[in-house]
């Protein structure tokens, strides 16, 4: 697979805010304006930003991707930071023309419902970026994602560790990763944005779901071979998952091993991607190596001819 990899960014360049489906206010919005200006960032805001023309999303779905599909579209734009998550992004997907960003990519920035986004781009071989959004920017620890953030951002390759979990499967690969919020991988499934995970280093985090609920979207991975022929699987954080009543009587890490049975791949459990900070930041698409042992596990950019032929695409830049 070839992919674009968008020109990193340089102080000076130009990016955006925009909510491709919850709704923000300026309040929100202020401290990531004050970071990214730090960074000699100059900020853009889509004109609908804090529309309040819908109870729940930042807007109709017309001006969200009217608002979108305008940053899309401008040449200046090196990189456009989506608002926040929640729930609106797979409302407007499908009608976004990518023609003008294909011959001019940039940055797409965000994870939970941007997984979406980050699929689709998949699919039109576009590296983005899992990442922090400027909701959080004001969140208590967040420092370590933004900075995450920050190196991706402007090129510099940085390593994520994670602490040793007991249901670790040990082992090395190296694949393209992909991936996010699970709840958006199931819902992909069948869509334009079904993912090929075949070789793939596969990311799943989830936020607020019942144990029931989560097995089924693992189940449904399953079901669908998304889980068949991994690389290797990346687990990030599970946050604020919930027993029914009468209790589930199953733990996380037992449901994943569970649907891989019979699968020989790496596992790793405990990675700082997700809903709690640190989120560290990664490229969506972009080839990466997992090593999973004793002592814990890591990932960081592939190295060497493996790498070259992977990342060079139009619009890429060592």
């Amino acid at each position: 697979m070839i992919m674009i990899k968008p020109t990193f960014l340089s102080a000076g360049n130009t990016v955006a805010l925009a909510a491709t489906g919850r709704k923000v206010s300026a309040a929100q919005m202020q401290k990531a304006i004050d970071v990214l200006s730090s960074w000699g960032l100059n900020v853009l805001q889509t004109p609908h930003l804090f529309s309040e023309g819908h109870s729940y999303m930042a807007g109709s779905d017309e001006t969200r991707l009217r608002d979108f599909q305008h940053m899309l579209d401008d040449k200046n734009v090196r990189a456009i930071f989506c608002a926040r998550g929640g729930y609106g992004t797979t409302r407007i997907l499908d009608r976004l023309d990518f023609t003008t960003f294909l011959e001019n990519p940039k940055w797409i920035v965000g994870f939970s419902d941007v997984t979406a986004l980050h699929l689709k781009l998949l699919q039109l071989q576009v590296e983005s970026i899992h990442g922090t959004m400027p909701i959080l920017f004001p969140s208590v620890g967040v420092e370590p994602s933004i900075e995450s953030l920050k190196k991706v951002l402007f090129g510099e390759d940085f390593t994520m560790q994670a602490t040793f979990h007991q249901a670790n499967r040990l082992g090395q690969a190296t694949g393209p990763i992909l991936g996010g919020n699970l709840s958006l991988l199931a819902d992909a499934l069948g869509t334009s944005c079904d993912p090929d995970t075949e070789g793939k280093i596969l990311v799943i985090e989830e936020i607020d779901e019942y144990k029931y609920r989560l097995d089924r979207m693992l189940t449904h991975l399953r079901r669908a071979g998304k889980l068949d022929r991994l690389a290797g699987l990346v687990i990030g954080q599970m946050t604020d998952i919930k027993d029914p009543e009468p209790p589930f009587g199953e733990e996380v890490a037992g449901m994943v091993l569970d649907k891989i049975a019979g699968t020989q791949y790496p596992v790793a459990f405990n990675f700082p991607i997700g809903h709690e900070n640190p989120n560290l930041a990664w490229r969506h698409g972009s080839l990466m190596s997992l090593d999973v042992n004793p002592t814990g596990s890591m990932l960081q950019p592939a190295t060497g001819l493996l790498r070259e032929a992977y990342i060079i695409g139009p619009g890429s830049k060592k």
